[in-house]
């Protein structure tokens, strides 16, 4: 029994970790998602500031997809990714896109190469803890809890060890 257990145990943590591979891989890593943590209010009522989206890089995109596009080089904010709504154009000429909550349309134009991919995923809240978590005095704080985490956990795994007296010289040799 414990052996199918231990099987399916793997099959399992194999199957999550192509899944994983195949859908939620970042594009740093050669996958096909772009993680993006929502500043603003720009797509209100659907997404909120501090909402983590996740994109996936499609072939196409249209009129009515919401994606994420990078703020092209010169401009103030290039490289940043926005993520709003496509209201015409095409890949070639470029997308007019505008965010949900906005009055006009961004004043950028990114073409398909511009755009990191169409909304996939989103959970709500998650980017302010990720955001939280990247602060360097969080992330000291969390590496110095591992650290004595571990060194208590080390200290109580030797003082549970039984004692077995070190072994006394052999007189006759």
């Amino acid at each position: 029994m414990r052996r199918v257990r231990r099987a399916l145990e793997i099959l399992v943590g194999v199957a999550l970790a192509v899944a994983w591979a195949v859908t939620l891989r970042p594009t740093s890593l050669g996958g096909p998602a772009t993680y993006v943590v929502v500043r603003g209010d720009s797509m209100l009522p659907d997404f909120h500031s501090g909402d983590l989206v996740v994109l996936q890089a499609r072939s196409d995109y249209g009129p009515g997809d919401v994606v994420g596009y990078r703020v092209p080089d010169g401009e103030i904010g290039a490289g940043h990714v926005v993520v709003h709504r496509i209201v015409e154009g095409d890949g070639a000429l470029g997308y007019t896109v505008e965010g949900d909550n906005n009055p006009a349309p961004d004043p950028w134009v990114p073409r398909a190469r511009d755009v990191a991919g169409r909304v996939w995923l989103f959970v709500p809240g998650l980017g302010s803890v990720i955001v939280l978590a990247h602060q360097p005095a969080v992330a000291g704080a969390l590496a110095v809890t591992l650290l004595v985490m571990w060194f208590v956990a080390r200290e109580t795994s030797r003082k549970r060890r039984p004692f077995s007296p070190p072994a006394l010289p052999n007189p006759t040799a």
